[in-house]
């Protein structure tokens, strides 16, 4: 019975070729959805075919991409006072508010709330928070909700009004001055 289920599944992985990446001697893995949808998390088309290397710096793909950080106090925000917004360097989603940044001394550019909460509620934000436990410990990873992006992370050692501090990466953000004040 193992034999017959194992021909019959290569007979239907062949004739299936074309829709999952069959090959001769390898079988490679592809996920499909529903036509327009291509992720589980909301992509568009224009989103997944994007080369990142050939768009960012290579700094800027390491952070955002490979989930990395960059040098603590290197950033080029991290002492901006300028009013404006900050926006994803991908996907010039709008991120955080000036209004919000504040000095938390540890080397990167902070926020007390993500641009568009409303009452701890960030569904028309756009950021995501992620578990993110590669340092060994269990933190949360803030990503850009419209192209997956890391940004950095959330801690709760904030400051008031909702005890929040948004640590982010300077290279992941592009900043783009207010036209009043």
């Amino acid at each position: 019975m193992a034999r017959l289920l194992s021909r019959f599944s290569a007979v239907v992985l062949r004739s299936l070729s074309p829709q999952i990446g069959y090959g001769s001697s390898k079988l490679t893995r592809c996920i499909y959805t529903n036509k327009g949808l291509l992720s589980l998390t909301r992509y568009d088309e224009t989103a997944v075919s994007t080369d990142w290397q050939k768009k960012l710096t290579p700094e800027q793909y390491f952070v955002t991409r490979e989930k990395g950080t960059e040098i603590p106090f290197s950033g080029i925000y991290l002492n901006n006072t300028e009013h404006g917004m900050y926006h994803c360097v991908c996907c010039s989603a709008p991120l955080f508010s000036s209004e919000t940044k504040y000095n938390s001394g540890t080397g990167w550019p902070s926020f007390y709330e993500a641009y568009h909460t409303n009452d701890n509620d960030e569904s028309n934000s756009n950021i995501l928070r992620r578990p993110d436990v590669s340092l060994g410990t269990t933190g949360t990873e803030v990503i850009c909700k419209k192209c997956d992006a890391h940004l950095g992370h959330v801690f709760d050692d904030g400051p008031e009004p909702t005890g929040q501090r948004f640590c982010i990466n300077s290279v992941a953000l592009t900043f783009k001055p207010s036209s009043s004040k």
